[in-house]
């Protein structure tokens, strides 16, 4: 065996760490917009549209362009891909931060968004050559998903103490010099991985993919923040139609985006499923962490950031005992497992109450990252096992559409139920002094009680203030119960599913010629452990 297909040495686990960076930094971009919207809006004064269009406009490019980028990957070469996205996000993050209207702000979150799409897919795949035994590639899966997840929770973190000495474009500008490292440590450390028969690029396709993802994100995020309406259900429908469109093409066409033979394996559908579920209770009940901390507890969004911190810390852990323990009682076990404890989390949060301390919401949510940091980092590594190499960059798009997807719906889903709940409780239990009007403004949000606390007399705002407050930790456990059971499902669904498919973590298993450079588009489905594309010169 060649050095190139045996253990990783020092050279890949250094070009895992600069791997890391782009992600974690393209993760925080997402979460620092929350801390940093105040400052911008008094700088820059967009209107309450250009305000969602600057929020949002990064997440839905990056989610739409996901698949798109994992395929150009695969065709021109990862490192390529990912140095010219790095590129792009350098530049479009200067921009960012040197806007003067919400127009040049939101052109320049859009290209960040296109930018982001890159690192994603790219760094993993990337990684899924780089680590070619299979117990190093599950570490650095791992290290992988750390960074991915400890950005979302640094954003606000490092967002606010920038913000404590520097103007909101500095939260831009830490991208920089980041971007710049790699640029110039990638070409070193980095090797080109590409597919060595790609066929021609299927435009169309990747049309039909954007379209596609970005209606039914759009929808699913309208519908969380407005309610069912036509426009959110006109949006997921069109997408809907283009995604049963798209995949109809992918079965046809000789060259498609996505190696549609993946989708017959187990091994590769059943972990997709398993990391949208993941995603779905993790992103779903983080609505209620900021609330309960910022609007009940009363903290800052500094305050309630730094509290947020141990649920990051943990994440390693989970990881840590997951890699260790897959060899011995194999990953759907320890994907069981991983869900089981995350559910024991969400039971611990189904006891929160209004007058329940900071510890209480932490101590469940720390237990629920320690389930979840097991399963995201196992899962990610059978999708990528599970693709032949050619098709990692696609195979690593998928996972993290799914991740994307799951996130999105758990918001929609959970913020809906929720909401519902909220309503009916208060209604029941608000004062009977309110008006019409003090009663519809209390019911909109928790954010819209308290606010119409502060324009009543003591009494009735105390009144007030303590029915919306169990109101929401009522909707609060009611989606801890919905989220407890879905992990519960899906641990039943794991266990049951990949008990006859156990994936392998011992030596690579090596392909005929044939099989390697098919793609998976032969009628053989492609197996786990497959070998290393061979590197471009």
């Amino acid at each position: 065996m060649t050095a190139q297909e045996g253990r990783a040495g020092n050279r890949e686990w250094a070009g895992l760490a600069v791997l890391v960076l782009p992600c974690l930094l393209a993760s925080m971009d997402m979460s620092v917009m929350f801390i940093t919207l105040p400052s911008l809006a008094a700088d820059l004064g967009p209107s309450s549209s250009e305000q969602l269009w600057i929020m949002d406009s990064y997440g839905f490019l990056l989610a739409g362009l996901l698949i798109t980028m994992g395929t150009l990957g695969d065709r021109f070469g990862r490192r390529r891909v990912l140095l010219a996205g790095a590129a792009a996000f350098g530049v479009a993050s200067v921009l960012a931060a040197c806007s003067t209207s919400p127009g040049t702000l939101i052109a320049a979150r859009m290209l960040l968004g296109i930018a982001g799409a890159t690192l994603a897919p790219s760094t993993l795949s990337l990684i899924r050559s780089m680590f070619h035994d299979a117990t190093q590639r599950a570490t650095a899966v791992g290290i992988w998903t750390a960074g991915f997840a400890g950005g979302a929770v640094l954003g606000p973190i490092i967002g606010g103490l920038l913000l404590e000495h520097f103007w909101w474009g500095s939260v831009f500008l830490i991208n920089v010099p980041v971007m710049v490292l790699l640029l110039v440590l990638g070409p070193l450390l980095l090797t080109e991985r590409r597919d060595p028969e790609p066929g021609r690029f299927d435009l169309l396709g990747a049309a039909m993919s954007l379209v596609a993802v970005l209606s039914i994100i759009y929808g699913i995020k309208t519908m969380a923040e407005h309610g069912p309406g036509w426009v959110p259900l006109a949006s997921g429908a069109a997408g809907l139609a283009v995604g049963a469109a798209f995949l109809r093409r992918q079965h046809r066409t000789p060259n498609p985006m996505i190696g549609m033979r993946l989708f017959r394996t187990r091994r590769f559908t059943v972990p997709l499923l398993i990391d949208a579920l993941a995603t779905f209770g993790l992103v779903g009940f983080s609505l209620f962490n900021w609330q309960f901390m910022q609007l009940i507890l009363e903290m800052g969004p500094l305050e309630s950031a730094l509290w947020s911190l141990p649920t990051f810390l943990v994440m390693p852990v989970g990881i840590a005992l997951a890699t260790a323990t897959a060899p011995r009682i194999g990953k759907h076990n320890v994907v069981a497992a991983g869900l089981l404890v995350a559910t024991a989390g969400y039971v611990v949060l189904t006891l929160l109450r209004a007058e329940s301390g900071i510890i209480h919401l932490v101590g469940g949510m720390t237990v629920v990252s320690i389930g979840i940091g097991a399963v995201s980092a196992v899962v990610t590594e059978v999708i990528l096992s599970a693709a032949p190499p050619e098709r990692a960059g696609t195979a690593s798009a998928l996972a993290e559409t799914s991740a994307e997807f799951g996130g999105a719906l758990g918001i929609a889903l959970l913020g809906s139920i929720g909401t519902t709940v909220y309503r009916s409780v208060l209604a029941a239990k608000a004062p009977d002094s309110l008006t019409p009007e003090e009663l519809e403004a209390a019911k909109s949000t928790l954010g819209g009680a308290v606010e119409t606390a502060t324009t009543l007399p003591t009494g009735t705002a105390d009144a007030l203030r303590n029915a919306a407050f169990d109101a929401f930790t009522q909707e609060a456990r009611i989606a801890s119960v919905v989220s407890a059971v879905l992990m519960t499902g899906a641990a039943v669904l794991i266990a049951t599913l990949l008990r006859t498919t156990r994936t392998r973590t011992g030596p690579e298993v090596t392909r005929s010629a044939a099989e390697r450079h098919d793609g998976g588009r032969s009628g053989n489905p492609p197996q786990a452990g497959v070998g290393p594309v061979h590197p471009v010169p």
